[in-house]
């Protein structure tokens, strides 16, 4: 297989990858607030974040040991595909009367073998760039750019597609549309390059090699114990935004000096410019991380998500829609910054026997535990200051979300160390 040929290939896997993602996970707070489950966006949320406690590692532990990584993306995605189908057509079938157990137990199933894959996917991807002598610093961000590509056609579709008039990404539809993607990246994923499996030798594995906690010895290192602890605060960010600026941007429909807006109707649409600034950032990472190193990078994401929840409280879709579409410029630099730039950082700082488990820990970190904890303290923030205030304030919920990230900000500038001059000394 050529070099351009395996590009490809990532590029088709990565663009499917995200596309899964995107068909609900900007819009499913919508959905849930229609059938009356708004104060439980949060719970919905965080169940990515509390399977990304422990699946990522589960799994990474079974793609380095046991499977080969692109098999196991496979049965990943097929049993997600499989689980966010049946979450659709329940839906359809319960309609206004949906119930949260049923919904809940039948999407924490999907997402239980999605978030997985996110780690997976970027393990895959490395090998198969290693395998064909290419960098994977260099060679793969303008790959991921095509997840970014394939989130945001998932997030248009949802909010241009309509049935009987009303948008997929009001409906149980958006569930649908994931399901039948994971399915056909479940099938795909079987076609690429095989990935190495690390198989004990004549030596007996210990318990640590046994189950994968190699990872874990990483806390040794006083760079990378502050590194992965800050990446679960920066973590408590990343879903904040997916959870809530939709049902926020939406729920400017019903002040009549913004109904009309077109913001107001196109949520969705307007929430994708993230995605479409986050692709173009991808593409800054390699300069980035070569110009500022990983701390000034890693800075640079945190204090951009500062602006990011800023200026949604202080937008709206009519004269101040221009800050509903800076802070989504600005996401573009807080995400990718972070994410990607991290998720280098660990492969460079890994050795390759316990690289997938080492994303899997950073999985953990970043989309479990801080995940968990950012949802569940968002909707409880929200539920203060909108859905059982009388007197509802959108903005100040926002607020607060800024000035934790502003904290965690300066926290981090003075107690992190630069690891190019660390180097150099």
């Amino acid at each position: 297989m050529k070099n351009k040929d395996i590009t490809i290939r990532l590029i088709i896997m990565n663009f499917l990858q995200y596309a899964v993602w995107g068909a609900y996970l900007t819009s499913m707070g919508s959905y849930l607030v229609s059938i009356g489950l708004g104060s439980k966006i949060g719970l919905f949320y965080a169940m990515q974040g509390i399977v990304s406690i422990f699946m990522p590692a589960i799994i990474g532990i079974v793609a380095d040991k046991f499977i080969p990584a692109q098999k196991v993306l496979s049965l990943c995605h097929g049993i997600a595909g499989l689980g966010m189908l049946a979450a659709g057509y329940y839906g359809m079938t319960a309609g206004a009367g949906a119930q949260f157990g049923t919904l809940f137990t039948l999407y924490s199933l999907s997402v239980a073998f999605y978030m997985p894959t996110i780690a997976l996917s970027n393990s895959v991807a490395y090998s198969g760039l290693e395998k064909y002598g290419l960098d994977p610093v260099k060679d793969f961000p303008p790959i991921r750019v095509f997840g970014t590509v394939g989130f945001i056609c998932s997030m248009l579709f949802v909010n241009f597609m309509k049935i009987d008039g009303v948008q997929f990404q009001m409906t149980y539809n958006q569930f649908l549309t994931s399901g039948v993607l994971g399915i056909v990246l479940c099938l795909y994923a079987l076609t690429l390059p095989a990935c190495p499996v690390n198989k004990a030798s004549g030596e007996t594995p210990s318990f640590v090699d046994i189950f994968g906690l190699r990872a874990f010895t990483l806390f040794r290192k006083k760079d990378m114990a502050i590194f992965f602890i800050f990446s679960m605060l920066l973590g408590v960010s990343l879903q904040i935004t997916n959870g809530f600026a939709n049902p926020f941007i939406t729920h400017f429909k019903d002040i009549p000096e913004f109904a009309d807006t077109w913001g107001a109707q196109n949520a969705n649409a307007l929430i994708s410019i993230s995605q479409i600034s986050e692709t173009l950032c991808i593409l800054l990472i390699p300069f980035a991380m070569k110009f500022f190193g990983i701390k000034k990078v890693m800075l640079i994401a945190m204090f951009a998500w500062v602006f990011r929840f800023g200026l949604f409280g202080a937008g709206n879709p009519g004269p101040g829609v221009w800050m509903f579409v800076l802070s989504c410029i600005v996401y573009g630099v807080a995400f990718d910054f972070f994410n990607i730039s991290g998720s280098l950082y660990v492969n460079m700082k890994t050795d390759e026997k316990i690289r997938s488990s080492a994303q899997g820990l950073f999985m953990l970190m970043t989309n479990g535990i801080g995940a968990t904890i950012g949802t569940l303290s968002a909707q409880a923030v929200v539920n203060h200051f909108v859905y059982n205030s009388a007197d509802p304030s959108w903005s100040s919920a926002w607020y607060v979300f800024a000035a934790y990230a502003l904290v965690v900000g300066v926290l981090f500038m003075i107690l992190f160390k630069d690891p190019q001059k660390q180097a150099k000394v």
